[in-house]
């Protein structure tokens, strides 16, 4: 008689309740499994890999000790979530990651009530956890609250402020300081640098058993099992000072893959903690997969890929990326004028600027994950004579609005602010999608607003922004490969506030503004073929508006139509400010704005969410003949 095969543990997991039955060494087992299925899961969906994979045992650690979903475990960013995800109900969807109806590739509130706060920008989840703790000490939801923040993000000055308030409330609060010396890009700044001095000049294996500052948390004498956590906590030799003087009882450093440490160093908090805590985990991005940890940017983000070999599937495309022909168009323009620096903050390879900085190292400068710093930064370059190219996400532009209004706009600065991914993004969905920008630059006096409709386009915007020296100036492009069209040798400055005539037509107008312009002219071209020809003008400028060819659309076409990639209160919306200071409402000129929807889209691919906000070639033909009051129009033979 054989042995049946043991049933994995993983599949008598559905909540973290099962894990309270198992022991130390089964919840070992538990880790292994649940990396692997981790990996199997993201090679079918592509998504955030190496994150999760450097908080494997973390995640198995939290969910034994601490009583989910009572208590809040809050994953500052949610890139390495999805070990969460697995434990916590979803295993049976976590292949339906970051796809249209499925998992969202961060924590989402609404997916589950294990997911108590909604992140996928950095360095939130102390302050949020801060929330949670007084909310419970006030009589809200009971439980604790813990924070996992990476030591990327720990460079944010949000995490400072939110541990000041905590220091200063002295609530009991459980932050976990997730150091695996690599977020989205090599981390920067003094905070990693003192991090990496405060194991390297005392290794894990080389702390003493007691030491000055030991914080007592592990009452002697401790059980055997316990020993090596005992030595770490003792071992305060180094470090902790920094966050002491914050008002934080320091843990560590210990290390984050060893269960036999993780969970007694827990378990004693947990049941001694008093105020505010916080635990040193040392981990590895893409622990345990070996072609995560041999990748440059540890698995970071991944399509989908084949387990074996780890070898990425590609689409093919023949057009370049919208970012990569930004890239190559600022080093041509920097090759020409040594005044152009580069500035991003902490998404180097997101942005195109690691090509700038292979170029340029000393004219390059990735600030960490610190918006309002990169844009104040900005300000003072060009203060100081320089010609700053602040490239940055829509969705992270919005963390320095103050700094972009105070620093640059009031003291017109010529601040460049290229701005990428903008417009409805895909997968990552509503945290990153690129709305709101247009809005809420294009009201600041003084600034110009322009959107790239082609990649062609973006480089003529590129040498625009490096010949204007009156004041900011920002350009916006999507993510993704261009439309394909042929690329200028170099790029022309554009005349500030002048749109360009696509097409000649009649009856109806469209001026698109952005990448919208090709399905523009998809929906031109399909109204021709039933014999009504739009005019179709590329809009280029937001701010400054074209006014002349605005004007003379709406008075010699029958209707005006604005496409833009963009929330309300953008484009359309200064299109139609300007109409009716004209009073051009009053000659009977039929106007619609197409805007994203007042909503947030889930995540998706691109087409389906653009599908979703009506906004493709079908919906602006809809949209054409619904404003000229015709209900459809006959096909010519």
């Amino acid at each position: 008689m054989t042995d049946r095969p043991k049933t994995p543990l993983l599949d008598r997991v559905t909540f973290p309740s099962d894990m309270k039955a198992l022991t130390d060494r089964e919840l070992r087992q538990l880790a292994d499994e649940l990396r692997a299925e981790t990996i199997s899961a993201v090679s079918v969906t592509g998504g955030h890999l190496g994150a999760g994979l450097g908080v494997v045992e973390l995640t198995v650690a939290l969910h034994a000790v601490f009583d989910t979903p009572r208590d809040k475990i809050i994953w500052d960013v949610g890139h390495q979530c999805y070990p969460h995800k697995i434990l916590t109900g979803r295993r049976d969807r976590i292949r339906t990651l970051r796809m249209e109806g499925g998992l969202s590739g961060f924590t989402k509130r609404s997916e589950s009530p294990f997911d108590p706060f909604g992140a996928a920008h950095s360095s939130t989840s102390i302050s949020a956890a801060l929330g949670f703790a007084m909310a419970a000490d006030l009589g809200g939801d009971p439980g604790d609250a813990v924070a996992v923040i990476g030591d990327g993000s720990m460079s944010a000055g949000m995490a400072f402020e939110a541990m000041n308030n905590a220091g200063h409330l002295k609530k009991r609060l459980f932050v976990v300081l997730n150091d695996n010396e690599m977020s989205i890009a090599p981390p920067v700044g003094a905070l990693s640098s003192y991090l990496s001095r405060l194991y390297a000049e005392a290794p894990l294996q080389d702390l003493k058993a007691a030491a000055k500052g030991a914080l007592g948390l592990l009452p002697p004498p401790l059980q055997e099992g316990a020993r090596r956590a005992k030595e770490m906590l003792k071992g305060m030799a180094v470090g902790g000072t920094l966050f002491e003087e914050l008002g934080f009882s320091y843990i560590g450093p210990i290390d984050g893959h060893d269960l036999d440490q993780l969970l007694p160093v827990l378990r004693t908090a947990h049941a001694r903690a008093k105020g505010p805590i916080l635990l040193h985990v040392l981990t590895k991005k893409g622990k345990g997969y070996a072609p995560a940890e041999a990748a440059r940017d540890k698995g970071h983000a991944t399509g989908k890929f084949d387990v074996l070999t780890g070898v990425q599937a590609k689409a093919v495309s023949n057009a370049p990326s919208y970012t990569k022909v930004f890239a190559q168009a600022l080093i041509a323009e920097a090759e020409r004028d040594d005044k152009i620096v580069a500035i991003t903050a902490a998404m180097p390879d997101g942005t195109g600027l690691n090509l700038f900085a292979d170029r340029f190292p000393r004219r390059c400068f990735d600030v960490g994950i610190a918006e309002q710093h990169a844009v104040t930064f900005s300000a003072g370059l060009a203060a100081g004579g320089m010609k700053p190219f602040c490239a940055l996400y829509s969705t992270f532009l919005q963390r320095g609005y103050d700094q972009v209004v105070h620093d640059v706009a009031i003291q017109r600065l010529p601040v460049r602010f290229a701005i990428d991914r903008a417009g409805l993004v895909g997968a990552d969905g509503a945290t990153h999608a690129g709305s709101f920008d247009v809005a809420f630059l294009a009201n600041l006096p003084g600034i110009v607003v322009m959107a790239a409709a082609d990649e062609a386009e973006l480089v003529h915007m590129v040498a625009t922004a490096v010949a204007h020296d009156d004041g900011p100036i920002a350009f916006r492009f999507p993510r993704g490969e261009g439309v394909g069209v042929e690329l200028p040798t170099r790029g022309t400055p554009l005349d500030i506030g002048k749109a360009r005539l696509i097409q000649n037509g009649n009856r109806v107008a469209l001026l698109s503004f952005g990448t919208r312009l090709a399905e523009t002219l998809k929906a031109a071209e399909t109204l021709a073929q039933k014999g009504l020809a739009p005019t179709v003008v590329d809009a280029r400028f937001a701010k400054p508006l074209d006014h002349d060819m605005i004007l003379n659309l709406a008075r010699n076409h029958e209707a005006l139509i604005t496409i833009e990639e963009g929330a309300i209160g953008g484009f359309g919306s200064h299109v139609a400010h300007l109409l009716a200071d004209e009073g051009i409402f009053d000659k009977g000129l039929k106007y619609r704005s197409m805007v994203l929807p007042d909503t947030f889209i889930d995540h998706a691919s691109p087409e389906a969410m653009y599908r979703a906000a009506g906004m493709d070639a079908a919906q602006i033909e809809a949209k054409v003949l619904q404003t000229l009051g015709i209900a459809s129009l006959p096909k010519r033979a």
